[in-house]
């Protein structure tokens, strides 16, 4: 597993990287950067976009750094497991945490989807991409996450892959081992789709609908009832242990 550098700062820019290319800075960027860290031209930080690995690079600029100088690559390019976070939206703060810690957990896309007892009524998705840019600057994170627009419960069954792996955290369901569903449910799908339902819980219709997808596991996540947001982390966890990257952590 590669050694990564912790202290020095990490900027997302949306840039081509390359060495000897400049890089502007946007606003905040500069200001974080001058004021709040206290850095000047010629200090070192680390860059990425998403696509092209991490840079090393050197800041410049007259009276706080506005510019990034790219000097040489620290790591190559990776690559996200195929897993989908599909959730009911929560309100504010709350949001943001589960965004940032799907993030961290490995997600490769959050899906927002609204049933019927969804309590968010709108999804400021710019904020939602905003946290995800955020999460990957403070936890050496290379791949960014996408972002989708929200969609009715509905409508996004009607229109995933179904040779994908569903992995529905039910409240209702049966509690057993989750880790242990999982690995029986096998490797062999495309990809996995990992649902956790509003605070209200899954009407029966959608329950319903749910149940007839073709490649699903149902999970109880343990004994207690979970808020929306833990939930996220408990059910990532889980599936990233039986069937994610958590068994290749040299992958990274």
């Amino acid at each position: 597993m590669p050694k990564l550098d912790f202290r020095s700062p990490r900027l997302f820019v949306d840039a081509p990287l390359a060495a000897g290319a400049g890089i502007a800075l946007d606003r905040d960027q500069t200001n974080y950067l001058g004021n709040v860290l206290r850095l000047a031209a010629g200090a070192t930080v680390l860059v990425f976009n998403g696509r092209d690995g991490e840079w090393q690079a050197t800041l410049a600029g007259r009276k706080r750094p506005d510019r990034a100088e790219i000097v040489s690559r620290t790591r190559e390019q990776d690559h996200l497991p195929d897993l989908h976070y599909v959730f009911a939206p929560l309100k504010h703060a709350r949001l943001d945490y589960m965004v940032q810690k799907a993030v961290e957990m490995g997600a490769a896309a959050l899906v927002p989807v609204t049933t019927r007892f969804t309590q968010a009524s709108r999804v400021n998705v710019e904020r939602m991409r905003a946290n995800v840019i955020e999460a990957a600057e403070q936890c050496g994170i290379l791949s960014l996450a996408s972002v989708c627009d929200p969609e009715p419960l509905e409508r996004w069954l009607g229109s995933r892959d179904g040779q994908r792996l569903l992995v529905f955290c039910d409240e209702d369901a049966p509690t057993a081992d989750p880790a242990k569903a999982l690995t029986q449910a096998g490797t062999a799908a495309p990809g996995i789709d990992v649902l956790i339902g509003p605070e209200g819980g899954f009407a029966e219709e959608e329950r319903t609908l749910l149940l007839k997808q073709p490649r699903i596991v149902r999970l109880a996540l343990g004994p207690r009832i979970l808020r929306a947001d833990t939930a996220a982390v408990a059910a990532l966890a889980v599936v990233q242990t039986a069937l994610g990257d958590w068994r290749q952590p040299d992958a990274r």
